[in-house]
């Protein structure tokens, strides 16, 4: 009979929570900041959805060894690995991907006509710190 207490009452506040705007806004960005990296890191060994290695300043290409879609291999792994951090850990992974984008937006700052795309990823950059700062509150109120 406790067990159906203690059940209802438990409901309560996750119910509260799912209609918190602020948590609501923190799912969002949890998943597709989990999402999002997986799939683009995924796609840097396909290059369905664009030729990645034209994204790769030629400064950065002459840094690393071997050819830029090797480079692009790397990237896509790290990708994959910030949005499983987003995932299991959203506290570390927002800042991660916060971190990650910082790279690439200053890797396209430096390619002549790629500044558009250099502003996206700030506005994405945002979103990561977002994401991180509402992990600090909402995964904090998770643990009992």
């Amino acid at each position: 009979m406790s067990s159906v207490t203690t059940s209802t009452s438990s409901a309560a506040p996750r119910r509260a929570m799912l209609t918190d705007p602020g948590y609501q806004a923190f799912v969002i960005l949890r998943v597709g900041f989990t999402v999002a990296p997986i799939l683009f890191g995924l796609d840097k060994f396909a290059n369905l959805l664009v030729d990645w290695p034209a994204y790769l300043a030629p400064w950065i290409d002459d840094l690393v060894p071997g050819s830029a879609q090797a480079a692009m291999y790397a990237v896509g792994a790290i990708e994959i690995v910030a949005g499983l951090a987003v995932a299991l850990a959203p506290r570390f992974g927002g800042w991660l991907v916060a971190g990650w984008l910082a790279g690439i937006i200053v890797n396209l700052l430096t390619i002549l006509g790629h500044y558009d795309i250099a502003l996206r990823d700030f506005g994405l950059l945002l979103g990561a710190v977002a994401l991180a700062r509402l992990a600090q509150r909402y995964q904090a109120e998770q643990r009992p």
